[in-house]
């Protein structure tokens, strides 16, 4: 008789094959977060439309009106948007990834499962609002009378690559979070903070071309600026060479979060 080793962090062979056989935990837990999401708040999901339209709306103001910032010819609400897609998928990914172990500690500390399951199925809570906000970015294209060209089908490599950022530091920051429990009040700040500085509410053309790619570094730039290509078909809201710094900062990201988690995650049942 063939016996299991549920001891986290032995298994080592294993551990990815395990992933696929606890497919339906994810499922299950993906599930469970978008319920308790949408059906415990009093609007529901029409708090995943009006987030990013009054960002949107504040940023028109800011910026356009108030700060005269170019738009490329493109309506500043779709430029705007067409930011807002990515950057609030990632930064609600990143915030729900984050604080997914800590809101799940019940359950990591009584039964054994690979614990990449429990950030990874956070996201897609991340990931419904996007899709909402697709639809409220269609509506816009036709009311501003944009159509789409081939570059919209890049949208859903963009958008792998967005999951990719999201999911990358936000395995890195659940597993800090779970050995020092202070960088709870840190996640707030690191999204406030990468708003700020990732071209959101401007276009990065604003930026001199011989700091184009250090403002790259932020791997959502390259993000970001393929989103408004493929949306608004300009190609001069897109630098090949900072897309190619920020898609291997992206890549860097991911691949050190997993090697941190993996490399902390077999203390996680006994630190939560």
């Amino acid at each position: 008789m063939s016996k299991l080793v549920i001891e986290a962090g032995k298994s080592e062979l294993h551990y990815w094959a395990d992933l696929w056989k606890y497919r339906e935990l994810f499922l299950f837990l993906a599930w469970r977060d978008i319920l308790v999401r949408y059906k415990q708040t009093v609007i529901g999901v029409l708090w995943a439309v009006l987030r990013p339209l009054l960002t949107t709306i504040v940023f028109v103001v800011v910026f356009s009106r108030l700060a005269k910032m170019p738009s490329e010819g493109v309506p500043y609400p779709i430029l705007v948007f067409s930011a807002m897609l990515p950057w609030q998928f990632f930064a609600t990914a990143l915030s729900e990834a984050s604080n997914s172990l800590v809101s799940n500690a019940n359950m990591i500390s009584k039964i054994y499962f690979p614990r990449l399951v429990v950030p990874a199925s956070a996201i897609i809570v991340a990931f419904t609002d996007f899709l909402i906000s697709l639809f409220i970015l269609a509506v816009m294209m036709i009311w501003y009378g944009i159509t789409p060209s081939w570059q919209l089908l890049l949208i859903l490599p963009l958008t792998g690559i967005t999951f990719l950022t999201a999911f990358g530091a936000g395995v890195w920051l659940a597993a800090l979070n779970v050995e020092y429990r202070d960088f709870r009040y840190v996640i707030p700040f690191i999204v406030q903070f990468g708003l700020y500085i990732s071209p959101v509410g401007f276009s990065s053309s604003v930026i001199p071309e011989k700091w184009r790619l250090l403002y790259s570094i932020n791997p959502m730039v390259g993000v970001i600026d393929g989103f408004r290509w493929a949306i608004t078909g300009k190609a001069v809201f897109f630098h090949w060479g900072g897309f190619a710094i920020s898609l291997c900062l992206v890549f860097l990201i991911a691949a050190g979060g997993i090697w941190y988690f993996r490399k902390t995650e077999r203390a996680f049942a006994d630190v939560i």
